[in-house]
Parts: structure tokens; C-alpha cells; sequence
């Protein structure tokens, strides 16, 4: 479960950043439980990537977080817009350190997480999504990812998420609430908090239950979507947009119009069939619509942290609140 907490974005303008966000990262492993070797090599890791961005990257951002899905776990992202990497395997490699490129150092960070996944294109720009857990071991890889940014300089996102992942069955809820700033946020995190009151319900009878529950709040545009199996179950109120993504393309589910909490038509559900390698994502309209899977070369085949960040950087606005989630079934 997610999206109770700020994700705060830090800017890597400066050599400053390196240590405010290595002093983040060795809080939340220390809060965690891992040990001083653990924690060691938690810092070593994030002053790697972080001083990559900041030596090398445009337009550098990072975030580090208690991961919400998974207790226990330190993540880290990195996201840049150039010069990207050109030979990912070659990066990889040990000793591998070419002056002036975002490869330096990241064989050594991989080494050290227990799960991680980037995905760059030259000229485009890099993202990393590095795990970190207290004993190190690799762990698998998660089936769902949300992450989100608020608008301009804002210090809340109007914008709030949360995932339930049962093993055979995934659901998620997002919520754009009306407006920004903290009525926003209010209501946003309102319409997760009722979600998880009973969070196994059809995506219909949890959007009439938010859609009842958000009436002393400014209201929202809410979707509540489930993976089983190769089905999406999908049921939207307002402008939230929910697509089944793959390589080659992708197909739209339908949000009816309306403000949850306030005005709108009786929630509906429809089904649709999940392809084999596809991607459910759940964007609010702080991202673009427009985006078009075949324009990201191998990103669908990445992990959904990846996917999802990777489309907060290139279909994100900083002129409004911005979430993404993305899921998969199990395979």
C-alpha cells in the first residue's frame, strides 16, 4: 500500500545535493533496521548515482523513499533527460568508468542493491530504480510501482495512490483531487483511505463507496482498476487515464465524467483482456495523454517503477500535480 506519504524530489544541481540525499538514504535504512555494513553500503551507492547526475546528467532529479509497497525497502530513483547511455552491457561491466557518461559507477551500485532496473536512450535521458533491503539479497521484482510530483514548487501532491497486491489478484486506486495544495491532498488521501476500508471489492463498489465518502471534501477524479489473471477490471470517475500498454501500443479504458464526492454518473465497471507483456497504467491529468509506447524503445519490457517514472519525466507537467501507476499480472 502507497501514496500516504510525500515523495519529495530533490533537484541535483549541486555537489551539495550528494550528501543531503546520502543523509536520506542512511535515515530511512537506519529506521529500517539494516546494519552499519548495510547501511554503509546503502550511502556508497546513492553518493554513486547521485554524483552521476550531478556531474553529468540535464536536468538531474532524485528521489529516495521508504518503498510502500514492499516494507523494509529503500528506494531510490534517478531521473535525467541526457545524455543517456549509450551501451547499457558495456556500463555494466566491472572497471568500466569512460569520462563524461552516466555508465560510471553503475556496475558498482547494481552490485550493491538487492533489486534494481534503468532504462536509457541516448540523447533522451536515463532512468534508475535501485532497492535496497537489510540483508542484500536480490528480490524479485515488483508487480506494481506508483510514484508522483507536485505541482511547480508545491510541497503536496493533490494527487494520492495506493495498491493492494494479494499475490493472485492486484488493485489499485488513484485520486486527482480537485484543485492543489492541501484541500487537494485532503481529499485525494480521503478517497485512498476509504479504498482500503475494503480494498478486495469490485472496482465498482469501491468508486461508489469513494464516490459516496468524498461529499465534505472538495472531491476528485478517481479509478479503481484490478489485475487477475489476464482480465483488467476497471471502473473511473473523471479525468483519470487508464490504458493497457505494450511496445507496440496501446488501448484506453473508460473513466465516465464526473467529480467523485460531488457530481457524475453512477460509477460502471468494464472488463477487458490483458495480453501477455502488457502494462496497466493509471496517469492523472497532470500527464499528457498523448504518450505513445512505440516512441520508448524497450521500456515495456522494464519494470513498472521504471515505466512509471520514466513517463513522470516525458508526459509529466509542472504546472499541475502528477501521478503514475502501473501494474502487471502475475507471469
Amino acid at each position: 500500500m502507497a501514496g500516504r506519504h510525500e515523495d519529495v524530489w530533490v533537484r541535483a544541481a549541486d555537489p551539495s545535493v550528494i550528501g543531503a540525499v546520502r543523509r536520506s538514504a542512511v535515515a530511512l535504512a537506519t529506521a529500517a533496521g539494516f546494519d552499519q555494513n548495510r547501511t554503509g553500503q546503502v550511502a556508497v551507492a546513492v553518493t554513486e548515482a547521485v554524483s552521476n547526475l550531478v556531474k553529468h546528467a540535464e536536468d538531474g532529479v532524485v528521489l529516495v523513499r521508504a518503498h510502500g509497497e514492499r516494507p523494509g525497502v529503500v528506494e531510490l530513483v534517478t531521473v535525467d533527460r541526457g545524455p543517456g547511455i549509450a551501451d547499457l552491457g558495456r556500463a555494466l561491466r566491472d572497471g568500466f568508468s569512460t569520462s563524461g557518461t552516466l555508465g560510471i559507477g553503475l556496475g558498482a551500485i547494481a552490485r550493491m542493491a538487492s533489486a534494481w532496473d534503468v532504462h536509457s536512450m541516448p540523447g533522451r535521458g536515463t532512468v534508475l530504480v535501485t532497492h535496497f533491503t537489510a540483508d542484500g539479497p536480490p528480490e524479485p521484482p515488483l508487480r506494481a510501482s506508483g510514484i508522483r510530483r507536485p505541482i511547480g514548487e508545491e510541497t503536496v501532491c493533490g494527487d494520492s495512490y495506493a495498491v493492494v497486491d494479494t499475490g493472485g489478484v492486484i488493485t489499485a486506486v488513484l485520486c486527482d483531487g480537485l484543485g492543489h495544495g492541501a484541500a487537494a491532498a485532503y481529499a485525494s488521501r480521503e478517497a485512498v483511505r476509504i479504498f482500503l476500508d475494503d480494498p478486495l471489492a469490485p472496482p465498482v463498489a469501491a468508486l461508489e463507496r469513494v464516490h459516496r465518502g468524498l461529499g465534505h471534501t472538495r472531491g476528485g477524479a478517481v479509478a479503481v482498476v484490478r489485475v487477475e489473471h489476464e482480465t483488467v477490471s476497471y471502473a473511473g470517475l473523471g479525468n483519470i487515464s487508464g490504458w493497457i500498454a505494450h511496445a507496440e501500443g496501446r488501448q484506453g479504458m473508460i473513466s465516465l465524467p464526473g467529480i467523485a464526492g460531488h457530481k457524475g454518473r453512477r460509477p460502471q465497471q468494464y472488463e477487458y483482456a490483458l495480453p501477455s507483456h502488457s502494462t496497466v497504467v493509471l496517469h492523472s491529468d497532470g500527464l499528457t495523454d498523448r504518450w505513445d509506447p512505440a516512441s520508448f524503445p524497450g521500456l515495456f519490457a522494464r519494470t513498472p517503477a521504471v515505466i512509471g517514472a520514466t513517463l513522470l519525466r516525458d508526459a509529466g507537467s509542472r504546472r499541475d500535480d502528477a501521478c503514475v501507476v502501473a501494474l502487471r499480472q502475475r507471469p
